[in-house]
Formats: C-alpha cells, structure tokens, sequence
C-alpha cells in the first residue's frame, strides 16, 4: 500500500465520520483527523474554507488525498479501499 497524505474532515459526533475513521486505523492509514465541530473562531472559519474548497456542500466525512488529489465525500469503503490501494 502506496503511503498518502491523508485529512479526514468531520464531526465528532457524525457516524459515517466514525466508520471512515475506524476503517483508516483497521487499515493501518496514517492520516489526520479534524473533527471542525471542536474548532472555534478563527481556526473553525479558515478550516471550513479548506473543506469547501474540496466540497462546496461542507458535508461529512469530507477525506482529502494527496493534498486534494483525490477528494472523497461520505464514508463509501469501496471508493476508500481503491483511492488508498488496501485490498
């Protein structure tokens, strides 16, 4: 498995965030989480300006690759597992 750059935008509170989470660390996917409901002010704002650009809806799980790459939005294990190489 080829290593990414991996974000996962969500919220800490949203299931679908929780599957794709859990899916990354069953996986051994190094990756960062940035659940944006435990943001506040300033770094809130600028963070929900990154996921828009990414996806305008700012829905989530929003997972980045590669810096923007390949952009995933939801939790679909199939699109995951292919962008990310696990078999």
């Amino acid at each position: 498995m080829a290593q990414h750059s991996v974000t996962l935008y969500g919220l800490s509170t949203c299931v679908h965030c929780k599957h794709a989470r859990e899916y990354m660390e069953k996986h051994s996917v190094l990756f960062n989480c940035v659940y944006v409901d435990r943001l506040e002010g300033e770094e809130r704002a600028s963070t929900l300006a990154e996921v828009r650009k990414h996806n305008p809806r700012v829905s989530f799980p929003t997972i980045v690759l590669d810096g923007g790459v390949c952009v995933l939005v939801g939790f679909k294990e199939d699109e995951l597992s292919k962008a990310l190489g696990v078999s």
